[in-house]
């Protein structure tokens, strides 16, 4: 028998400082609620979550975009939307001024009526805008929403939209003072045309608006599955976690009960010596 050097003892201790890493390793995970805490706990499963991370950072700014980017067309709907309105009382003033009981005098009055309507049609195109961005007016141009993580797959573009009277060919009504029952027969087909194109133009915005939405909801999915991804490599499972821990401890426990062995064994020795 030897006792210079105790390699039961050493085994043991070896053994309990390997149980103690693995323990404070499983404490770490229980406390923070995850299963990778550094590189070294899973090198290749930390990087792919960290990738997803990123990606489902990114989508759900791609939601944040689609969102702004709907309350933007919105704005533009229903400001056009009234504009419509404006076009719809034009046309009515103008069937009421093409009628032989509505006197001279009257047409006047009808013409002053058009001027301001449509003074009040142009206002709205110019003064119709998005944090700063002109939408419906002359100075509008056409915009890129980024509905994704994708700079060229997640963009959805939205042409150049003008709704201003002399887009539709209505600027001499903004200034009009006069009507007779052929200028008043000869501007309803003026107004009808106008319509017409503004009714396009509110289409190729709520198309644009749909189109949107579409790409919000599969972002929506999309970032729900990849969270999921996520978690799955990076969160810790506490029941396993915890029975895992619950070993640990029990093996500490044993191994130090170990160590207390290996070390009484050395006074056997006495026995020998007497």
């Amino acid at each position: 028998m030897r006792i210079n050097t105790n390699v039961s003892s050493l085994t043991a201790q070896e053994a309990a400082q390997n149980t103690s890493k693995t323990l404070t390793s499983s404490l770490e995970k229980l406390s923070t609620g995850l299963r990778i805490n550094k590189a070294s706990d899973d090198a290749s499963g930390l990087a792919i979550a960290d990738k997803l991370r990123t990606q489902a950072t990114s989508i759900n700014q791609g939601i944040a975009n689609g969102n702004s980017a709907v309350t933007l067309l919105q704005i533009a709907d229903k400001s056009m939307a009234e504009q419509s309105n404006i076009l719809d009382t034009v046309k009515a003033k103008l069937i009421q001024a093409n009628t032989a009981t509505t006197s001279t005098d009257g047409r006047k009055a009808i013409a002053s009526d058009v001027a301001k309507l449509m003074t009040q049609f142009d206002n709205i195109a110019k003064s119709t805008n998005y944090n700063g961005t002109d939408l419906i007016s002359s100075s509008a141009k056409a915009l890129d929403f980024q509905v994704g993580e994708d700079a060229t797959k997640g963009k959805i573009t939205l042409s150049k939209v003008n709704s201003s009277a002399s887009a539709y060919g209505l600027s001499s009504l903004t200034s009009i003072t006069s009507l007779g029952m052929a200028s008043a027969a000869t501007l309803q087909s003026t107004v009808d045309t106008a319509i017409n194109t503004l009714n396009t133009n509110r289409g190729s915005i709520g198309s644009t608006q749909n189109q949107v939405e579409s790409a919000v909801r599969n972002l929506m999915t999309m970032a729900t599955n990849v969270k999921s991804a996520e978690s799955i490599i990076r969160d810790v499972d506490y029941a396993q976690e915890s029975a895992n821990y619950n070993k640990q401890n029990i093996i500490s426990q044993a191994g130090s009960y170990a160590i207390s062995q290996a070390n009484s064994v050395q006074q056997n020795v006495l026995k020998l010596l007497q």
